[in-house]
């Protein structure tokens, strides 16, 4: 086995196994790293120069995404991010390598979000309206996820077995990590109200259903658990009933919940927990929507004396 394909065996496993990353993040830090390792033909540690990762990066700007377009800025962080963290595990490891001092990451735009209006919100989560099961099921997962704004994956892995009654969940998020999270009176009625209408012992919280012809006495059977494909369906399908133009996404009430806190005053830190981010700066990218604000503050009480 080459010298390289050694070291990044080793630091695949550090990653799974003392950083606790899932096997999909292993899996993306593999790609990104053999795929420079091939650019560059990299045989050991000593090859990683400021050089190699230059020229790389230049073919990931020019490299044909097949979409008539090139790789994206962010894409392309995604690459030397891989590159730089081989590098500090490698330092850390005593082996004499490029410091990754000298690796800048590209550029990127500031990340906007786009948020829907709250009575858009309101009307979205008033749409399943029905007394079935999965009506029931619907509304129990929209409102859900606006109260804990939980990433969709967490929310398809919840267990059924919780006492969600007492307000507050522990759920497993990125990385293996546990954090609380808080379910509102209202969340915690449409879930009672969903699993008092179950007629099975599956473990899941959230399961799918079978499909029952328009006019039909037949019931929904339970046939596992949800899919993170079929709850982001029911999410475009109530948006959709709701009148709202735009798609909306799992992922769009998760900035709903976050922006929803801040507008009303929670602290910044707050926030990034509830949401599980590791730090703070994934957090602020929700400051300029609240930021809206400070223009009518502005407007309100700045230069008053001048006016007239």
């Amino acid at each position: 086995m080459p010298r390289i394909e050694e070291l990044l065996k080793n630091y695949l496993d550090y990653l799974e196994i003392e950083k606790n990353r899932s096997p999909k993040t292993r899996a993306n830090y593999e790609q990104y790293l053999k795929a420079f390792f091939a650019d560059q033909k990299i045989k050991t540690e000593r090859d990683i120069t400021a050089a190699a990762i230059r020229e790389f990066r230049l073919s990931l700007a020019r490299k044909d995404t097949g979409r008539g377009g090139s790789m994206k800025k962010i894409t392309q962080n995604y690459y030397v991010i891989a590159i730089r963290n081989f590098l500090k595990y490698l330092i850390k490891e005593d082996y004499d390598v490029l410091s990754t001092d000298k690796i800048e990451l590209p550029k990127v735009p500031k990340r906007q979000i786009d948020i829907i209006e709250y009575a858009d919100l309101e009307r979205m989560l008033a749409a399943p309206s029905g007394s079935d099961l999965r009506s029931l099921r619907d509304k129990a997962i929209l409102e859900f996820l606006f109260s804990t704004g939980l990433r969709l994956s967490e929310l398809c892995n919840l267990k059924r077995y919780l006492d969600f009654g007492r307000g507050e969940i522990t759920v497993r998020g990125k990385g293996e990590k546990l954090r609380v999270v808080f379910v509102s009176e209202g969340s915690a009625k449409t879930i009672k109200a969903y699993l008092d209408k179950r007629p099975d012992a599956e473990d899941w919280l959230f399961v799918s259903l079978s499909k029952v012809p328009k006019g039909s006495k037949k019931t929904a059977k339970v046939i596992g658990k949800i899919t993170p494909r079929a709850v982001q369906r029911l999410v475009d399908k109530y948006a959709r009933q709701a009148g709202i133009g735009e798609r909306v996404s799992p992922h769009k009430l998760r900035h709903l919940f976050a922006t929803d806190l801040l507008r009303n005053g929670a602290d910044l830190r707050s926030v990034q927990e509830m949401l599980g981010h590791s730090s703070i700066t994934t957090t602020q990218i929700y400051t300029h929507i609240t930021n809206k604000e400070l223009k009518d503050i502005h407007k309100n009480f700045h230069g008053r004396r001048r006016q007239g």
